[in-house]
């Protein structure tokens, strides 16, 4: 597998408003920007309703065209429509908590709410090979922190579902 296609990573906003365009998306830009200065191939962010089924389509979309590593932004709240981690989780084939747990530790260092994020991370089947799936929360304080935490564990996911020595 040539490296370009082992790195593509595909940044999904879950935003009502950022949909409908009543919102601009930031946070999906920014996760983007961060991907790319890690070396990461990316395309502008795929933007798509709350709700579990425009995310569980947004990610199989994703993972079919071929993305390694998906980060969602939004929707892991406790609001009505927050319901990001219902349509990431039945495309998991192993959770990952640790990286779900370290964002809400982290995020709680300065936003004490941040616990209250019910974000997942895991492993979901590919058309490329299993793909790590990051849900961070919406805001850009939340995607920064949390491509700091995922960013430095993500080439080392792939090289371990690619059987690679670790």
């Amino acid at each position: 597998m040539d490296a370009e296609r082992e790195r593509r990573a595909v940044v999904i906003t879950v935003s009502d408003r950022s949909a409908r365009g009543r919102r601009a998306d930031v946070s999906g830009p920014r996760a983007v920007d961060l991907l790319r200065a890690a070396g990461w191939t990316a395309d502008e962010p795929r933007v798509v309703p709350d709700g579990e089924a425009s995310v569980r389509e947004a990610l199989s979309a994703a993972l079919a065209d071929g993305a390694r590593l998906i980060v969602t932004s939004g929707g892991t709240g406790i609001a009505p429509r927050d319901e990001t981690p219902e349509g990431t989780r039945p495309l998991l084939v192993r959770e990952l908590p640790g990286i779900a747990e370290e964002l809400r530790r982290r995020g709680a260092e300065t936003v004490p709410t941040a616990v209250l994020s019910r974000g997942l991370a895991g492993i979901a089947a590919g058309s490329a090979g299993e793909a790590l799936v990051v849900n961070l929360p919406g805001s850009v304080d939340a995607v920064e922190e949390g491509t700091a935490v995922m960013l430095p564990l993500a080439a080392h996911v792939i090289d371990q579902l690619d059987g690679r020595d670790h």
